[in-house]
């Protein structure tokens, strides 16, 4: 399980798993607008990380951010995180 705090959104956490075919599984956000969060949850539950990724980066929010971009960026850290 990979967890992430993000910056500038209601959501504190992110968590999720990633399988050897590099698909992402049981993505939760701690804080933050329960419905739509599950509802993206759900949305990008088995998908490749790289195309999460580059769909929800740059989605904004408030504070120059949002939740989905926050994925996104959790998705890079992961990703940074597994190469060292």
């Amino acid at each position: 399980m990979f967890s992430y705090q993000t910056k500038g959104t209601c959501s504190r956490v992110i968590t999720f798993e990633v399988d050897e075919e590099n698909k992402l599984h049981n993505v939760k956000f701690l804080g933050g607008c329960n419905g739509n969060l599950q509802g993206i949850s759900k949305l990008v539950e088995g998908r490749d990380i790289d195309d999460v990724e580059a769909t929800v980066t740059g989605i904004l929010c408030r504070n120059g951010t949002s939740c989905p971009d926050q994925l996104s960026k959790a998705i890079r850290a992961y990703k940074n995180q597994k190469t060292r």
